[in-house]
This record gives structure tokens, C-alpha cells and sequence, in this order.
């Protein structure tokens, strides 16, 4: 009885000493590869913070903003009706332990402007900005992903441009189109949901990593004839 209580404490110690060698081992390739996606994100011109799920707020009030107000509506299948909702969004985030939000000041290409240079159909105007955030975003995911963090996943910012001189095949549609018509997207392994669209606070998010964001106010409170240039964008990437 006494060998047999022993070995049992012999087989705990190495289970522990295993448990605590794994945890250590993990934190330092997650430490490492943290590493490794904030510098690929700075030289593309992103500032990053590390945060953890709780300070990701998901609020169903974020949705309606879609639905009531924004002009890409059903027209993408990145934004709403397409995007997670907000309770299957804040499932998926908890599942996650660490992830990166990163911050994109200003809009590529256009240094200065104000709301008499941008059209009424300013989508395509800043295809440069939406490219920037959300290519920035997939790079970073697939980069994980490769490096062994299978887990890993983006959410980018705005509605989707990639179908360059091409409306998204939601748009085409006559009608809402239901998820059938995904497999007919043409760049379904780039595309994914904004934060916004999935049904997070970018404001409350950003702001608990210390990022104080700002509304921009519009000339005339018309829509998309914001007053300066100074535009700060958010994407997130989830990664263990």
C-alpha cells in the first residue's frame, strides 16, 4: 500500500512538472509569435495592443447601427445580414485566450482632404484605407495560422472592396440573398466580418486598451462628408 501511494505521488510530481514545462513552453511561443505580428503589423504601418477577451465588448445595440443608417447594408457579405450575430460573436471570443487589436491613422494616398472632396458613392474612394486595414488583418491571421496557431482570426474594418471595378456578389442580387450564395463569393478566403459588423464596440473596445476614439463630425451632418482626414481605424485579430 505504501509503494502503491508512492508511485502515485511520483506520477502526480511528473504530471505537474509536465503541466508546468507545457504551460511555460506555450507561453513563450505565444510570447514569440506576439512578437512576430506586431512587427509585421508596424512595418505595414499599424499600431498594436494585446488584449484579452473580456476587454472585447459586444453590445447588440452595434448591429442596429448597420441595419438603420449605414449604406452597406446587405450589400456585402462581411457586413449584416451576412456577419455573426452579436451572441454568436461573443461565444466565439471567449474561446480565445489573447489577440491583437491594432490602429490605422489616417487614410493612404489622400494626406489631406475635407468633405467637398469626397463623392456621394465614396466607397470606392477609399478602397486604399479598406485594403490597407483589412489586407493588414488577413496577413497577420494567415501568418498565425501558419505558424502553428490554427485558432487564429481576423475582423477586419468597413465593408468589403476586394471585387476591384465589381460590386460583391450580395449586391448583384436582386434580393437578400441567403448564406447559399457565400460559395459564390470571389475572394472567400480573404473575406471577413468588420468588427462592427459582428456586433462589437470599436469605441469601448479601443478605448479599453487606451485608445480614446473620436466620431467625426460631417458637414452638415451629411452622411460620409466628414470634416478632416484625421480617420483612425480598428481591426482585430484573435490568435489563441
Amino acid at each position: 500500500m505504501h509503494v502503491q501511494k508512492k508511485e502515485a505521488v511520483h506520477k502526480l510530481y511528473r504530471f505537474l512538472f509536465s503541466s508546468i514545462h507545457t504551460g511555460i513552453r506555450m507561453v513563450r511561443e505565444i510570447s514569440a509569435e506576439i512578437e512576430n505580428l506586431t512587427e509585421i503589423a508596424r512595418e505595414r504601418g499599424a499600431k498594436v495592443r494585446i488584449l484579452t477577451p473580456e476587454k472585447i465588448i459586444v453590445s447588440q445595440w452595434v448591429r442596429f447601427k448597420c441595419r438603420y443608417g449605414c449604406k452597406g447594408y446587405g450589400k456585402h457579405f462581411g457586413c449584416p445580414p451576412y456577419a455573426p450575430a452579436p451572441d454568436e460573436t461573443r461565444r466565439m471570443v471567449d474561446e480565445y485566450s489573447i489577440g491583437l487589436l491594432l490602429r490605422f491613422d489616417g487614410v493612404p494616398g489622400r494626406e489631406s482632404f475635407g468633405p467637398d472632396d469626397i463623392p456621394d458613392d465614396f466607397h470606392e474612394w477609399f478602397r486604399d484605407l479598406i485594403l490597407w486595414v483589412n489586407g493588414t488583418v488577413h496577413m497577420l491571421e494567415k501568418t498565425a495560422f501558419y505558424d502553428g496557431f490554427y485558432k487564429a482570426f481576423g475582423f477586419g474594418g468597413y465593408p468589403c472592396i476586394y471585387c476591384e471595378h465589381q460590386h460583391c456578389v450580395a449586391e448583384e442580387a436582386p434580393g437578400l440573398v441567403d448564406e447559399s450564395m457565400r460559395r459564390k463569393c470571389r475572394h472567400m478566403d480573404m473575406v471577413r466580418p468588420s468588427m462592427e459588423a459582428a456586433g462589437m464596440d470599436v469605441f469601448a473596445t479601443a478605448k479599453n486598451v487606451g485608445w480614446n476614439l473620436e466620431t467625426i463630425p460631417c458637414k452638415d451632418m451629411e452622411y460620409g462628408k466628414i470634416m478632416h482626414s484625421n480617420v483612425q481605424s480598428i481591426g482585430l485579430v484573435l490568435i489563441e
